[in-house]
């Protein structure tokens, strides 16, 4: 460390020459330099933050004046050696160099310069060989680790054991990817850890990760640490070693990804039809052991701009990297594949955490996609689709037909129950969809709604929308009124010139059930209509 001027008046050799303190100003600044010299006017040789030696003769002769040109040359402090010579200082110094923020001390005894200057010179050498040595330490420990093929927690536990300081790493959603708390408990350090990390008030030492424009993280000393200097270089130099590491992980991911979509496909393919082969592979790609296995779509909503094969390729690499990152992130394992345009299929192993439920872990990771999708500038609808869980890896993949199915399906409904859908949650619409292309299906919502729809042509009516709005109901018609604004004679005017159009009775619950698939599949055709080219 550094010394500052206490220091120096704390080192023997001074304390020796019976000091005294006229000024006790600036005695915590840290000492650069120190430099003898009797002149009165030092500023061209001093840079700044010297502590001056001297016998006091211009001190003597113009106090002021000397002392307000060692403040504007930048000296900390002086030290004046009266010894044995018969002097003294003018009464008032120590007040003139408290006024002008000096430090002033006076040694009583005849003391050596020489001795003092080489002594604070030995520790300002030793601090500056330290701070090298601590550089060249740092440098050489994560050139170390990276060669080692770390983990991010591993790369963040050897920030903090340098430092001696908690440190955390974090995305750009607040989302905690590593800690390594040092002298106090991983639950003081995350308390209420996303609000606090979004406020930014507290006084944090924080470094981005990630090449400039495209920082993905921050890693954070939570408080205000022992040693600033040291600290932000262990963190810049940490934070080089994760960018590495991701860049790596990208690399390796390329064969890995290779290597899970051919799997995926081969057991689809009934290529492997073992299912014990399906497993072995499956876990020597980094998909944990789990009692339950299950099947997920992401699908994330075609781009607003149309884009050529190669950047839809890139697209589908983005999306992938930001749901297998996630996952990884959240602690959890898959095996993952891009089975379309805009479309990750993959089989999920949850780490359960106690207390926490299944359906809560699958929203955080929904949620968590959805964030880090739209990161990458892919903010388009994104459906997270659930089948049904398996007990073995093959009978995951061979679910994975499902999920896409309530994937496709929830793409097209407005609201979704939740940040994550399965079929239960989709239901008839999930059928309508299946069979829209059935030309029976398409026969039968044409042969129940015909004539009302005719009708609305025809006179710019809305009685299909009315229509709509009673079966919504269940046929509950003073609410109907009320949503519609309108009194109830006009609408059971409106409904009975319905039934007639129709030919059927609205409170036949069959009737009912039939126009309310007819309307269905009219829905699902408009949404799967091209849109007209203007």
């Amino acid at each position: 460390m550094i010394p500052t001027v206490r220091d120096v008046i704390e080192l023997p050799v001074v304390q020796a020459g019976e000091p005294a303190i006229l000024s006790a100003q600036q005695l915590d600044r840290p000492v650069r330099w120190v430099h003898v010299s009797d002149m009165p006017d030092l500023a061209g040789l001093l840079q700044g933050g010297e502590l001056v030696l001297t016998t006091g003769a211009a001190l003597r002769d113009a106090p002021r004046d000397y002392l307000d040109r060692m403040r504007r040359a930048g000296a900390v402090g002086v030290v004046v050696e009266l010894g044995t010579r018969i002097a003294s200082l003018p009464d008032d110094v120590g007040e003139i160099a408290h006024t002008l923020g000096l430090a002033l001390v006076v040694l009583h005894r005849e003391t050596k310069f020489v001795q003092v200057t080489e002594a604070v010179h030995r520790l300002i050498v030793a601090d500056q060989y330290e701070e090298l040595e601590f550089a060249h330490r740092t440098h050489k420990t994560f050139t170390e680790l990276s060669m080692k093929r770390p983990s991010m927690a591993d790369i963040v536990r050897a920030a903090a054991e340098m430092v001696d300081e908690s440190v955390v790493l974090e995305d750009l959603s607040r989302q905690v990817l590593a800690i390594s708390p040092r002298n106090e408990p991983a639950t003081a350090v995350l308390a209420d850890w996303q609000r606090r990390s979004r406020a930014m008030t507290e006084p944090w030492t924080t470094t981005a990760v990630g090449p400039r424009t495209e920082e993905w993280g921050r890693l954070i000393v939570p408080h205000s640490p022992t040693a600033p200097a040291k600290t932000t270089m262990v963190l810049e130099r940490a934070a080089q070693a994760l960018a590495l590491h991701r860049m790596a992980e990208r690399g390796r991911s390329g064969l890995e990804q290779q290597a899970q979509s051919g799997l995926i496909d081969d057991v689809l393919g009934g290529r492997t039809a073992d299912d014990r082969e399906a497993d072995a592979r499956a876990l020597s790609l980094g998909l944990r052991v789990a009692a339950t296995y299950l099947p997920v779509t992401v699908r994330v909503g075609a781009p607003t701009d149309r884009l050529d094969p190669v950047g839809m390729q890139r697209r589908n690499l983005r999306i992938l990297d930001a749901v297998t990152h996630d996952v990884k992130s959240q602690g959890h394992s898959a095996i993952c594949s891009i089975r379309r345009d805009g479309e990750i299929g993959l089989v999920l192993a949850l780490n359960h955490r106690r207390g926490i439920s299944a359906d809560t872990t699958l929203s955080r990771l929904a949620e968590g996609w959805r964030e880090a999708i739209a990161r990458g500038g892919d903010a388009d609808k994104v459906v997270v689709a659930v089948g049904g869980n398996a007990g073995g890896f093959a009978d995951a993949v061979h679910g994975l037909r499902e999920a896409a199915h309530v994937a496709e399906v929830a793409a097209s409904m407005p609201d979704l129950p939740r940040p994550f859908v399965r079929a239960s949650d989709v239901r008839l619409r999930g059928l309508i969809t299946l069979l829209l292309d059935d030309p029976r299906v398409q026969m039968f919502a044409e042969t129940e709604l015909k004539t009302l729809l005719i009708h609305d042509a025809a006179q710019g009516s809305d009685d299909v929308e009315v229509l709509r709005g009673y079966l919504e109901l269940a046929g509950n018609k003073s609410a109907l009124a009320k949503r519609l604004h309108m009194s109830r004679p006009a609408l059971y005017s409106r409904l009975t010139s319905i039934e007639r159009r129709l030919g059927v009775d609205l409170d036949d619950g069959e009737s009912m059930t039939s126009l309310h698939v007819a309307l269905l599949v009219l829905d699902a055709q408009h949404r799967a209509a091209p849109e007209t080219p203007r």
